[in-house]
């Protein structure tokens, strides 16, 4: 398994309306996330009712700047205005410590 040095934390809150919206595309996403050959893990998860969030990583900031230049990202952002009730807290971080497979 690849190294993981790198991360993304990413908290989406969605409008009421949206949620379903979100949620796909979101579900849908893995698929591009497994596209990436950059990118190591890749999860999407659902805190409560409007609030999910992306959680990655990636052995070096190449990949993780090619993930947040890639389909994922502008597939999400392209709905952004629409779907979302605030822009998406997008967090950039350094894995201390991981347990993979």
């Amino acid at each position: 398994m690849k190294k993981a040095n790198k991360a993304i934390l990413a908290k989406i809150e969605a409008k009421p309306e949206y949620i379903t919206d979100v949620q796909n595309l979101l579900t849908g996403a893995i698929d591009l996330a497994n596209q990436e050959s950059g990118t190591t893990t890749w999860f999407s998860f659902k805190l409560n009712e409007t609030t999910f969030g992306i959680f990655d990583t990636f052995a070096n900031d190449e990949g993780r700047d090619a993930h947040l230049s890639g389909a994922i990202a502008s597939a999400l952002l392209s709905k952004a205005d629409e779907w979302l009730s605030v822009a998406p807290e997008i967090l950039k971080a350094d894995v201390l410590a991981a347990k993979l497979g």
